[in-house]
């Protein structure tokens, strides 16, 4: 869940995206820096220490990402500065959520007995992304066989059911009273 002071930097990140209209590159910088957090844990646990002055921190933070986009350095050694290291995977998905708002785009999770093709996701993506006003959807595929069949589509708060299971539990309902 994202916090709202993460939203806040993301907001202020984008806009300065926006301006430079490097949007994606940062996006793609951040979606890096999370996979980078989630391998090794140790590197927020060593920005987070006070073992370590801000500046040592902003040095590793320099040397670590020297090919990021120096946005996402600045808005890092920003992080440092505040004490929000923690944040980091709240600012980035914030931030991509707003690169796909401004791109016409959603997340979209598509729940399924199976894998998905890439001309069924295709087909999701335009039907699905009409109802709710967006040009595309990125879709995230998750097989779970309890559906039984058909598929449930998760479009932020929107969900969109049409699984063999959902339509049983709707005739045991109707039938049992």
């Amino acid at each position: 869940m994202s916090s709202t002071i993460a939203n806040r930097y993301a907001q202020a990140l984008f806009q300065l995206a926006l301006e430079k209209q490097v949007v994606a590159e940062v996006n793609v910088d951040l979606e890096e820096l999370v996979k980078v957090i989630e391998t090794t844990p140790e590197l927020v646990s060593l920005l987070a220490t006070p073992k370590f002055s801000i500046e040592r921190k902003k040095q590793i933070v320099a040397e670590v990402f020297a090919t990021a986009n120096p946005m996402v350095v600045n808005m890092l050694e920003l992080l440092i500065d505040k004490k929000r290291v923690n944040e980091i995977g709240n600012l980035a998905k914030s931030f991509k959520k707003l690169a796909a708002e401004a791109q016409g785009s959603a997340e979209a999770t598509v729940y399924s007995t199976r894998a998905l093709t890439d001309s069924e996701k295709d087909e999701i993506s335009s039907s699905f992304g009409k109802l709710v006003g967006k040009e595309k959807l990125t879709i995230t595929n998750v097989i779970e066989p309890s559906i039984l069949g058909g598929v449930r589509v998760q479009i932020g708060n929107y969900i969109f059911d049409n699984t063999v299971a959902s339509k049983l539990d709707n005739l045991k309902r109707t039938l049992v009273g």
